[in-house]
């Protein structure tokens, strides 16, 4: 599937060809939040104007700057011009095509694409995932619909059970086993009922831990964990997994120890393997990394590729984590760089998916800035170093 856009907000330019799994990078402000969330509002605009309207929200039929504002944000009407063009798998895109479904009075219940934001602490940020009503008008509708999808999850999809953290029945053994040495180091995440609401709390050594006295890596984590229980295969009547063919995950990495990181990276990997197109947008190099070694060994014979990723992620061949990686050779992995180009006076998405070293293309060569302090360092020390 391919999106084209051109001239919107500060992207002048980007054409992207989705892998079964696509990293975003770049600098902050470069356009990669802007270009997923375009992304699932044309995937799921039928469903965004039904949502809308269910909450009472006010929809103009002749003004598209009026939805626009609830989609981006207060004022973000701006980011589309008359010189804004928009194309998604060769179907042009207007605001004009809003206006037509809110015109029409449809209701749609499902949507298509799962959005986990870089702001999801915003969600949880006093311990409860908070309603879709509750935030300001200003914040962006992904941020406002993924509260949502967690708040009804936490009242009807962990079933009987007050604890989060760890739970039997979801994440493989590996990946339950790293987040706890890396993020909770044996404490328990649970559902407190004891006060007027439910919250989330880590309970450590007989003490309940409010949310917002959490690490910052673990408060930025447990959203993200929620969501992969969303997705995960353990069933749930209230958010029913699929329905879903994407998963955009904006910065997975935040306040995330590196082994913790892997352990992030498996659950991506799983979501592709169980047919959801995933988007990444990301600033960590670990990601990239495993992009560049899927690269140099993709070729391999199936055995050996599966015993050479066992190695990269010192997975146990024998364990269910290693099944993770059948038949992922064969999947599509891309990667974009969005980067500011003076002769456009904007924003332009580059493709880097090769990640060659060797290119004479320094976007390509250092992974879009990723690795060039690697590269500055080892050659200091080799001029330098004693």
């Amino acid at each position: 599937m391919n999106l084209d856009i051109y001239n919107f907000g500060p992207i002048k330019e980007a054409q992207i060809d989705f892998g079964d799994l696509t990293f975003f990078i770049g600098s902050q402000a470069s356009g990669k939040s802007l270009a997923l969330e375009l992304l699932k509002l044309l995937i799921d605009k039928r469903h965004i104007v039904s949502t809308l309207r269910n909450y009472d929200y006010i929809l103009s039929e002749v003004d598209s700057r009026n939805i626009l504002d609830w989609y981006f944000g207060e004022g973000l009407h701006g980011l589309f011009s008359e010189g804004t063009r928009i194309e998604f798998s060769g179907k042009p895109f207007s605001p004009q095509d809003l206006l037509k479904i809110i015109a029409s009075q449809e209701r749609v219940s499902k949507e298509a694409v799962f959005y986990i934001p870089a702001q999801r602490i915003l969600s949880i940020s006093d311990g409860r995932p908070k309603n879709f009503m509750e935030f300001d008008v200003s914040t962006p509708y992904v941020i406002r619909m993924f509260s949502e999808t967690l708040r009804i999850f936490m009242q009807g999809g962990l079933g009987s059970s007050d604890m989060i953290f760890p739970m039997g029945n979801r994440l493989k053994g590996m990946a339950k086993s790293s987040i706890n040495e890396t993020i909770f180091h044996d404490g328990k995440v649970i559902i407190d009922k004891s006060g007027e609401q439910r919250k989330i709390k880590l309970e450590v050594d007989g003490l309940r831990i409010p949310f917002m006295a959490w690490s910052a890596g673990q408060k930025e984590f447990m959203p993200l964990l929620l969501a992969i229980y969303c997705l995960s295969d353990f069933p749930s009547s209230v958010v029913n997994k699929a329905d879903y063919q994407w998963v955009i995950i904006e910065e997975p990495e935040m306040g995330l120890h590196p082994r913790a990181i892997l352990s992030v990276l498996l659950e991506i990997i799983e979501l592709m393997q169980n047919g959801y197109k995933v988007a990444v947008s990301t600033h960590s190099s670990t990601f990239l990394e495993f992009v560049w070694a899927f690269n140099n060994i993709c070729n391999l014979e199936e055995e050996e590729f599966k015993e050479a990723m066992n190695k990269l992620f010192d997975v146990d061949d024998n364990s269910t984590a290693a099944n993770l990686f059948n038949g992922l050779k064969s999947r599509k992995i891309k990667t974009y760089y969005s980067t500011q180009h003076e002769a456009l006076g904007g924003v332009k998405f580059v493709d880097i998916s090769s990640l060659d070293a060797f290119s004479d293309d320094i976007d390509i060569s250092e992974w879009g800035g990723l690795s060039s302090f690697a590269g500055r360092s080892s050659e200091i020390v080799s001029l330098y170093g004693r």
